[in-house]
């Protein structure tokens, strides 16, 4: 039994350790919303519903025994996630601060609220933890069913420029360390849905290997318009200054025929100022 408690452990410490790393991946994003002062052009809804989900795990490991491994980590996620929708929140337009506050409205005080009210209350203690695992493994089961979306779109544009390798090589790994430790501590409600997160992630690796060097397929967005005109416009520019030299290189020639005009005026006009000095000249004698 020590044996078996001290893998569960051990698991249960790299899973830690690797969902630590994971939670940090969206600090670069963070850090590029700081550089340009607005977090415009991102979402807030995978930062609410991880912090409802650590939530949610929380409130089960409290009834739990031999759970704190839990608690630390999604102590943890709760602050990071917490600060990811300060930070948003504070770069955000108006209207993305409007649907924010409902996300979180929605998910993390109107959701949270319903499982506690309807758990807490259950005087069986085996029942109630029942009942919060259920809940906690159909909303895993939910959140590790998302990345259907990237997969769809790996597919669809045949290239993983939005799917990043390391990341789903980091989200397989906790899904299979955490899976062993719910199986080494006997709670399905932990091990089931990280079966499924190691199902989706192993995909994603496959998609990677398949795609990875494959030509990139652009999607069509205004950006891509935009830049689309402006390399026409610039083209345009181009063409101009080739007309534009090409007609200086021609426009000079009539000038070059009225600076001889102009020269052969001016030998003209020498030449009767010779004339007539010689003609003073000779009257004067």
């Amino acid at each position: 039994m020590a044996l078996h408690l001290s893998w569960a452990f051990v698991f249960g410490i790299l899973g830690n350790a690797i969902s630590f790393l994971v939670s940090l991946a969206p600090l670069p994003t963070f850090y590029l919303i700081y550089k340009k002062k607005t977090s415009e052009g991102f979402q807030s809804i995978p930062y609410v519903v991880s912090l409802f989900s650590a939530m949610l795990w929380i409130y089960y490991a409290l009834f739990k025994r031999d759970a704190m491994l839990l608690i630390t980590i999604n102590t943890f996620c709760v602050f990071i996630q917490t600060f990811y929708i300060v930070t948003y929140f504070y770069y955000a337009p108006k209207k993305e601060k409007v649907v924010t506050i409902k996300l979180i409205l929605l998910f993390n005080v109107f959701g949270f609220g319903v499982v506690f009210l309807s758990t807490f209350f259950i005087k069986n203690t085996f029942t109630r933890l029942q009942v919060l695992g259920y809940i906690c493994m159909a909303f895993a089961l939910a959140v590790f069913a998302a990345p259907l979306g990237i997969v769809r779109k790996v597919i669809k544009t045949k290239s993983v420029e939005y799917m990043p390798f390391t990341l789903s090589v980091f989200l397989t790994l906790g899904a299979v360390m955490w899976f062993f430790y719910g199986l080494l501590l006997k709670d399905m409600n932990i091990a089931v849905p990280n079966v499924l997160g190691f199902i989706f992630g192993i995909l994603q690796m496959v998609l990677y290997a398949i795609y990875k060097n494959h030509p990139k397929k652009m999607a069509e967005d205004p950006n891509n318009k935009l830049q689309l005109s402006e390399h026409i416009v610039v083209d345009v520019v181009k063409l101009g200054s080739m007309v534009c030299s090409e007609v200086n290189a021609v426009a000079p020639q009539p000038n070059h025929t009225n600076n001889k005009d102009n020269n052969n005026g001016g030998t003209v006009e020498a030449q009767n100022i010779k004339e007539e000095k010689t003609m003073d000249t000779s009257n004067k004698v």
